[in-house]
């Protein structure tokens, strides 16, 4: 209790003394309290913002049933929230998807469940993406499963409210380990076989709005994910002779049970949120693995070295807050 009661108080300073109602916790959402996230826990998301009505999630596919057929897509943190989600539409598109993260039992449950929904095989791989040498592994399984992907995600992270100057060393290291050089093991573990193979990829990164902006009390995560930005461009000027694609989704606030438990446990930044995106409702898991499912096809092979920013805030009010 104590540990939330500081997260409560550390939120408000971040927004300036604005507190909002706690998540709606019912299973049913209707109307504008509709919240769609396929592949995770379905949540709701409470708005007062009439302008919502104007903009509903859309629950369906961008693009059709056999975009990915015949391809191979590896997706770190595939089983849970973005990642799940993300799986979820290229195994509908006809993709055979590998999904890896440490906890093996829940990437087999997640598997097991998205191929149910699509039709299409999903294999469980396990893997610590920091290190190097379970990168290799989870690599080695992965082309022997499904041979070498013409899909790479890579969507795993790690991140935690702090105050800068409560950071320790290994606090720092915990969270970079596992998005910059995670990032950068697969990246290059995967894209080294690629090269050899002559086989040409499509990688995509998840990253988040703050690592362009800055962000007060995320200095970790908005740091690594920055350099996880600079390695994806720098690559799309490099390895394009290779046949390789990279990018970037910056998503907006995204209600996953795992992201929201985490930064926003009391639920008194939501309304907050709300308030200043144009839209007048936080996002879908849905909308964001549209957009990566777009990126990765070959309706999208003449865009190397983007960062696509998913909604946009009052940034001139937030930073004032902060």
């Amino acid at each position: 209790m104590a540990c939330r009661r500081d997260m409560a108080a550390l939120w408000r300073r971040v927004v300036g003394g604005v507190v909002c109602s706690s998540f709606i916790r019912s299973s049913r959402c209707i109307s504008a309290e509709r919240f769609f996230s396929p592949g995770s826990k379905v949540l709701c998301q409470s708005s007062n913002q009439s302008q919502a009505a104007f903009f509903p999630p859309q629950e369906g596919l961008i693009l059709s049933p056999n975009t990915f057929k015949g391809k191979v897509a590896f997706i770190t943190g595939g089983g849970t929230g973005i990642g799940k989600g993300i799986t979820t539409v290229l195994s509908s598109l006809g993709a055979e998807c590998v999904i890896a993260s440490r906890n093996l039992d829940n990437l087999k449950r997640a598997a097991t469940e998205i191929s149910k929904d699509t039709g299409n095989q999903v294999h469980a791989v396990q893997c610590d993406v920091r290190s190097p040498e379970s990168v290799q592994a989870a690599a080695a399984e992965l082309y022997k499963l499904a041979g070498l992907p013409d899909i790479v995600i890579n969507n795993a992270a790690g991140n935690f409210i702090s105050p800068s100057e409560r950071l320790s060393a290994n606090a720092w290291r915990t969270i970079t380990d596992i998005v910059l050089n995670g990032t950068a093991f697969v990246t290059l573990e995967i894209g080294k076989e690629l090269i050899k193979a002559k086989k040409g990829a499509a990688f995509l990164a998840i990253t988040t709005i703050y690592a362009e902006s800055g962000s007060g009390f995320v200095v970790p995560s908005a740091s690594a994910k920055a350099g996880v930005e600079a390695m994806s461009k720098s690559l799309a000027a490099e390895w394009g002779r290779y046949g390789m694609r990279f990018n970037v989704i910056q998503p907006g606030p995204i209600k996953t049970k795992g992201a929201f438990s985490r930064l926003d446990p009391t639920g008194s930044f939501e309304k907050m949120l709300i308030e200043r995106i144009p839209a007048g409702r936080l996002g879908t898991v849905q909308e964001i693995a549209n957009l990566a499912a777009y990126l990765c096809s070959d309706y999208a092979n003449w865009v190397t070295g983007a960062v696509s920013f998913i909604q946009i805030f009052n940034l001139v009010k937030k930073i004032s807050y902060i």
